[in-house]
């Protein structure tokens, strides 16, 4: 299908050459907005918004959870998947879910478990991100169960999928498979690359960027050949080495710039919705180097013009869960947007009257102009702003306690069997014996042959 679309053989026979005619052809035949639908109806995300902000979503790819009760560590199991999802639930920030990795089911249909889980358990969008070529077909139909069927999914797709390269330049059979299938869908891909500087890219910012746009521009291109008129969101996931231990960063001040640079390259270079990280650390706990990483993140990512911050709730490089870190970052989203938010300079805001008739010593309290704005103030849900006396009254209690609390209350709060009927719970099970009977069947034979 390349071939035909006018590619040329590269330097060997697994390689291509895309010309710039067809790359050309691809990022203006691709879709420059697409809507995200959830099963509310009321959670409708469009990309790009309208007033220019972001939409964050949970983390993808963990392995491991912090349990928000005990802050003990465990491998991430359904049972975190479903809280995951009760969270992420009651996160006014948060516009949709990643299911993660999970452990305690068969690892080769991980995947297949735990979309099956986390999609009954939220009302928001789903991400969904694929393990095997063999794999992507189930999950599909697990979407179009959710949706009340394919008709409802092509027409309002609460599910989107992740396509990927396998950094440096390098795509899985999978990966192809998921453009396929998405675009009989119409289910948005996101077209993500996760080079890592001095490791899958260059150790340069500049090469590092290079790297990701390079990947993610054959992705769009290879998506108008095999599946045209799909809506791509660019993804370049950055991430850089540590030189001295080999260990990957997700929130190095290289990563950051890397970050920012390869936003503005897709979105403003190249004119696509754009999604990369905006919050996550490289510290194995919600600690202050925590805190401190995941800010400077999601301002950069923000202020270069992302439309999806990712990552929400997410340790130790992406690889760890933590849901009261998802509240912690739920609060940095929402100061976050509200620093983005361009601010108004009018007479009105100005309010030089009142500014040259203050008296000595006066004050803008009482001021008409200070009651109309100050409900336009932000506010913060779980972060602090108490004195002295009532912080050591308080037992010297911090955010930390009060996200944990309110990350409880959500997922007790959760309905335990989920939110789809018993009829879509029973197909969907189904749906996963299937997949666990004839994929790990096909596994033992092909590692008997």
């Amino acid at each position: 299908a390349l071939l035909a679309a006018g590619a040329k053989r590269g330097s060997s026979n697994d390689r291509f050459k895309l010309p710039r005619e067809l790359v050309s052809e691809a990022l203006v035949a691709t879709p420059k907005s697409l809507t995200l639908h959830g099963k509310d109806p009321n959670k409708v995300l469009h990309v790009p918004r309208a007033d220019g902000a972001f939409i964050m979503r949970t983390g993808t790819g963990a392995h491991g959870y912090v349990d928000p009760e005990t802050a003990e560590y465990r491998d991430l199991d359904l049972r975190a998947v479903a809280e995951m999802g009760a969270v992420a639930s009651g996160l006014d920030e948060i516009g949709f879910v990643a299911h993660p990795f999970v452990a305690g089911v068969p690892e080769i249909t991980a995947d297949i478990h735990s979309f099956a889980t986390m999609v009954n358990h939220t009302d928001k969008h789903c991400w969904i991100q694929p393990y095997g070529k063999e794999n992507v077909e189930y999950l599909m139909q697990i979407a179009a169960v959710a949706a009340g069927g394919e008709d409802e999914l092509r027409a309002r797709p609460l599910a989107s999928c992740i396509t990927c390269s396998f950094s440096p330049l390098e795509f899985k059979f999978m990966d192809t498979e998921v453009v396929m299938q998405a675009g009989r869908l119409k289910m948005p891909l996101h077209a993500c690359s996760l080079p890592s500087a001095g490791g899958t890219a260059p150790l340069s910012t500049a090469g590092l960027v290079l790297m990701a746009a390079t990947e993610i521009l054959s992705m769009v291109a290879v998506t108008h050949v095999l599946a045209p008129g799909t809506p791509v969101i660019a993804t370049p996931l950055m991430f850089s080495l540590d030189m001295r231990t080999g260990s990957a960063l997700q929130s190095s001040p290289e990563t950051l710039q890397a970050v920012g640079m390869s936003v503005q390259l897709m979105k403003q270079g190249f004119g696509l919705p754009t999604h990369s990280y905006g919050s996550g650390s490289d510290t194995p706990d919600a600690d202050m180097q925590s805190m401190a990483e995941r800010a400077m993140l999601a301002q950069i990512t923000a202020l270069t013009g992302a439309d999806i911050l990712g990552g929400i709730g997410q340790l130790e490089c992406a690889t760890v869960f933590s849901p009261v870190q998802a509240v912690l970052d739920n609060e940095i989203g929402a100061m976050v947007r509200k620093l983005i938010e361009k601010p108004v300079i009018d007479e009105e805001t100005l309010n030089w009257d009142e500014i040259s008739a203050i008296r000595v010593g006066g004050h803008f309290l009482d001021s008409t102009h200070t009651l109309d704005l100050c409900r336009r103030q932000h506010q913060p849900d779980v972060f602090l702003r108490m004195g002295r006396d009532d912080y050591e009254k308080s037992g010297r209690r911090t955010a930390f306690e009060e996200a944990r609390d309110k990350a409880l209350r959500l997922i007790r709060e959760a309905p335990e069997e989920g939110i789809l009927d018993e009829d879509q719970r029973r197909e969907i099970a189904d749906i996963r014996e299937t997949a666990d009977r004839i994929i790990l069947a096909n596994e033992t034979a092909s590692q008997v042959i």
